[in-house]
């Protein structure tokens, strides 16, 4: 075992018998979902790994999805084993939310690729099934499925949700590593399903006043049109989601006009949109808490809002009384510090399109 991938599994089995708590499971999973994409292949043959794979096919629901914030890595007693396997039929909580089963299915692909037993192949499939089969007709992803009500049902670009999914499903059938003993069969579903993704996209593109924006961070599952979500989350033109939506189009290798117009014009928003002479200046309110506000800087980076206003394109935000408000500071604390407002993911955007420029205008694009 490699000196990394022993300290990974020394940790894990340091911190599992104390975060077992779901008010601990969200932080701690949000790291491991990062760390799968760092593990080497010698981890994946140690009985650690294995260990978390167990775990991880425990938690696989029936549907092939996994639930959110699970700290898979956790040891498990055998009443909680007991829990576990009587909530997989709780098919309500498979989700492609917060980059669950997505993670699962490229964690379980590793171990199969390392051992070759196929109980780890056969959850992988059922994975990939699960977000086929969570695909709608028109294209989109439902943030859970097959959740019969609420927001959770409407097509959901928030923290990138459906991108993740188009992501991996395009490692599939491009046939990346750890995916490359697919079936055929299945990659080829994967790349139809892929490209039903990006028609998906182009037809969600918000129009203002006939010109192609941005996205909002869910849109309507029959209309496509931009809705709510949480009391806070209002329909509006997303300057988080938006970036990643536009960093997949500018890295398809061969984008019809179509993409390249829906590119130019989301570009153009980025650059109308974007906030500078602003940043973010931290403080101790009066209640002793570590609060922030934003303040005028002629040195700070250009900054975009989580949320713009359909029609004016104006930064606001909200509380949970869904209330909109043009000020952060007109906010409540627990809000203003519990979500993320502005973000500078449009320079990703900005940088990134003037690469995609020079090769779209390449003699091979020609």
């Amino acid at each position: 075992m490699c000196s990394k991938s022993l300290i990974l599994a020394l940790l894990f089995i340091s911190i599992a018998p104390v975060i077992t708590k779901g008010q601990d499971n969200k932080m701690v999973y949000k790291k491991w979902h990062k760390d799968v994409r760092e593990y080497t292949s010698d981890f994946f043959c140690t009985p650690e790994a294995e260990r978390i794979a167990n775990n991880l096919m425990l938690y696989q629901q029936t549907t092939g999805g996994w639930p959110k914030n699970i700290y898979f890595p956790a040891q498990l007693t055998e009443e909680d084993k007991v829990k576990i396997l009587s909530s997989k039929n709780d098919v309500n909580e498979s989700t492609i939310d917060n980059s669950a089963t997505t993670t699962e299915i490229r964690y379980m692909a590793n171990m199969y690729c390392a051992t070759k037993k196929s109980d780890y192949e056969k959850s992988v499939i059922a994975g990939i099934n699960y977000l086929l089969e969570a695909q709608y007709d028109n294209g989109g992803w439902p943030q859970f499925y097959p959740r019969p009500t609420g927001y959770y049902t409407q097509i959901t670009f928030n923290d990138n949700a459906m991108i993740n999914v188009m992501r991996q499903l395009r490692e599939i059938y491009e046939n990346k590593a750890p995916f490359k003993f697919i079936p055929e069969s299945l990659k080829e579903k994967a790349k139809i399903a892929f490209d039903k993704g990006i028609e998906c996209i182009l037809n969600c593109q918000v129009r203002q006043n006939g010109k192609l924006t941005a996205w909002c961070a869910q849109h309507d599952k029959v209309t496509l049109e931009p809705c709510k979500a949480r009391a806070y989350e209002l329909p509006s033109l997303s300057g988080a989601e938006s970036a990643d939506i536009v960093l997949l189009l500018m890295s398809l290798p061969n984008p019809s006009e179509r993409v390249k117009t829906s590119i130019e014009s989301a570009v153009k928003w980025f650059c109308e949109v974007k906030i500078d002479g602003l940043q973010r200046e931290s403080f101790i309110n009066a209640d002793g808490k570590k609060d922030y506000k934003m303040v005028k800087s002629d040195l700070s980076p250009s900054l975009w809002a989580r949320f713009y206003e359909l029609g004016t394109n104006r930064p606001f935000f909200s509380d949970r009384d869904g209330v909109v408000k043009y000020d952060i500071s007109q906010i409540g604390y627990e809000r203003r510090n519990g979500y993320s407002w502005y973000n500078n993911s449009g320079n990703k955007v900005l940088s990134e399109y003037e690469k995609w420029k020079k090769k779209i205008e390449s003699p091979k694009f020609k």
